[in-house]
């Protein structure tokens, strides 16, 4: 009979969202992060379709967690927007870096490596199931019992199906490929094209320069919250921006308010809980999320109960649920009937493009550290019980 590993706790999935909860619940609760155990199914660096843009707040969730940025990057510096009509030119320095995600992902995993974090990659979860106070992960290594796990495990995860929410939710779907550039150097500005909009998509195409393997390319892209019937519309947007290279799919799940993101003993983070819907940017919300789950198992372990029932409000009460409300709300108006007349607003207000900027940077999500965050709470928690 083959051996059984127990675990208290158990991260799935190495990505941002992985390693961000992993990393902030190092700062929080070093003894229990010392014990925790973090799983990939893949070897790394592993392929990621993503556009890799990392937001001025990407950086910031970063700079919390005292991990500089050690990847190529583009530093983007202007935002080209085809809503219609003349071009829309935004300058904001440092806007964006686009990277490479398997450069990125797999400086994270090094990351949390390098302060003593247990990482094992090729492993990967077969089935789950709950069995009286513990979880039990089928994994490829064998069976391992946990207290708590949390699901990291991306847009499609087993572990969400299987113990929180079987339903498949709002799924978007992103198509990218890689183009040469003859120029020896990227430029320093993004296209985001909406044009496709008034015709049908419901969403939008990009181009990001970046660096790949030491040559300048675009990576380019389109976007659509339909995840189904849009791949004839989507082969065509490609084709007129010259991606004649391999085309990657993958689908993206999108955050939806009142939707579960936890059960007894798990929890939800990153593309397995819900992204950004208008856009469907999903770094920075990945570690935003990491953040949220770290404050919520600390408390957890702290009082030794696990059904983890406030973890759905508590994003949904932070910047982070706010946020991704809002950009929901936007994407419902910008990609449904109203898609012309938010087009119209576009290019017509630069207050709406200020506005439209500053979301799109995180400008206004700040929160606190994961400390205070972790710290207030313990606060109400002492006052309560007194």
């Amino acid at each position: 009979m083959s051996s059984v590993e127990r675990r208290d706790l158990v991260i799935v999935g190495g990505g941002p969202a992985g390693t961000g909860t992993a990393l902030a619940l190092q700062r929080l609760a070093p003894e229990l992060a010392s014990e925790a155990l973090l799983l990939d199914r893949a070897d790394f660096p592993r392929e990621k379709p993503c556009g890799g843009g990392l937001i001025p707040r990407t950086l910031d969730l970063l700079e919390a967690l005292d991990i500089p940025l050690s990847v190529p990057a583009v530093q983007i510096d202007q935002a080209e927007v085809e809503a219609g009509g003349p071009r829309i030119e935004m300058f904001s320095k440092g806007c964006c870096w686009v990277i490479r995600r398997w450069e990125f992902d797999e400086m994270l995993l090094e990351v949390a490596r390098g302060r003593g974090l247990e990482v094992r990659t090729g492993v990967r979860v077969r089935d789950a199931r709950r069995e009286g106070e513990r979880t039990i992960l089928e994994t490829s290594g064998g069976r391992i019992e946990a207290r708590v796990v949390v699901a990291a495990d991306g847009s499609g995860s087993l572990l969400r199906r299987r113990l929180v929410d079987p339903s498949e939710g709002w799924v978007a779907r992103a198509v990218t490929a890689d183009v040469p550039m003859e120029a020896l150097s990227p430029p320093d500005a993004y296209e985001f094209d909406f044009r496709e909009v008034p015709r049908g998509l419901a969403g939008y195409a990009w181009s990001f320069p970046c660096w790949i393997e030491g040559r300048p390319h675009w990576n380019v892209g389109v976007y659509s919250v339909r995840r189904r019937g849009e791949g004839v519309r989507i082969a065509e947007l490609l084709d007129r921006r010259g991606a004649t290279a391999a085309r990657r799919a993958h689908p993206i799940r999108l955050y939806e308010a009142g939707r579960p993101l936890a059960a007894p003993g798990v929890v939800l983070v990153g593309d397995a809980a819900g992204v950004d819907p208008l856009l469907g940017e999903g770094i920075s919300h990945a570690l935003e999320y990491g953040r949220l789950a770290a404050v919520e198992i600390a408390e957890a372990f702290g009082r030794e109960e696990f059904d983890f029932a406030g973890y759905t409000q508590r994003v949904a009460r932070a910047p982070l649920g706010k946020m991704l409300r809002l950009l929901g709300l936007g994407a419902r108006f910008a990609y449904g009937s109203k898609g012309k007349w938010c087009l119209r607003l576009a290019r017509l207000s630069r207050t709406a493009q200020r506005i439209g900027m500053n979301h799109y940077n995180g400008v206004g999500l700040w929160s606190p550290p994961v400390e205070t965050l972790a710290a207030r709470t313990m606060e109400r928690s002492t006052g309560a019980a007194a």
